[in-house]
């Protein structure tokens, strides 16, 4: 009798450890994740002034961060680039994505001097370009005036505010390859 239960309690116990790994597995996954923002998949209403993700294009404006006169959404959220991308072809998807929502165009800045453009984007949704770079903001941007994802090296690449004189924003005295926890 006492046999049979030790066979009996040895593979229910390697059940409920894998069962227990399997629950901290996906807990682990939803953590890693999740984001301090609300999303929202179909890209519409109901997004908060204070997330860049809803990145519509249309009017944008300008304003200086760190004495550069950058691009920002008409929230005022920092537009980026990320130096992967070509003048044709965007290489920021799903997570990258996500993370750096893409801006949805065409756009237009009163008073830039610059082509304003549009791409297709691999799921064939359309982005704004700025002088041949596709844009982009940044989720860990909080708040607009921030360029929190200026000189961050992450998702393949290098990623730089979007400037009105068209040349690379100098990277911000915070910014640097590892922090922000955006390094998918």
């Amino acid at each position: 009798m006492i046999r049979s239960l030790t066979r009996l309690e040895a593979p229910n116990r390697l059940r409920m450890l894998l069962a227990l790994l399997a629950v901290a597995a996906a807990a682990a996954v939803l953590v890693a994740c999740s984001s301090s923002g609300t999303s929202s998949s179909a890209g519409g209403g109901g997004t908060s002034t204070g997330s860049p993700a809803a990145a519509t294009a249309g009017s944008l404006k300008t304003t200086t961060i760190g004495g550069a006169t950058v691009l920002t959404s008409a929230k005022g959220f920092t537009l980026y680039s990320f130096a992967p991308d070509t003048p044709t072809r965007s290489n920021c998807n799903g997570t990258c994505a996500q993370n750096w929502p893409p801006v949805k165009g065409p756009a237009t800045a009163s008073g830039v001097t610059g082509t304003f453009g549009t791409i297709k984007r691999s799921d064939g949704s359309v982005q704004a370009t700025f002088d041949g770079h596709p844009l982009y903001t940044f989720v860990g941007d909080t708040a607009p005036g921030q360029a929190k994802g200026n000189g961050l090296n992450v998702a393949g690449g290098l990623w730089h505010e979007i400037t009105t004189s068209g040349t690379a924003a100098p990277a911000s005295a915070g910014a640097s390859s590892g922090s922000g926890g955006y390094g998918y």
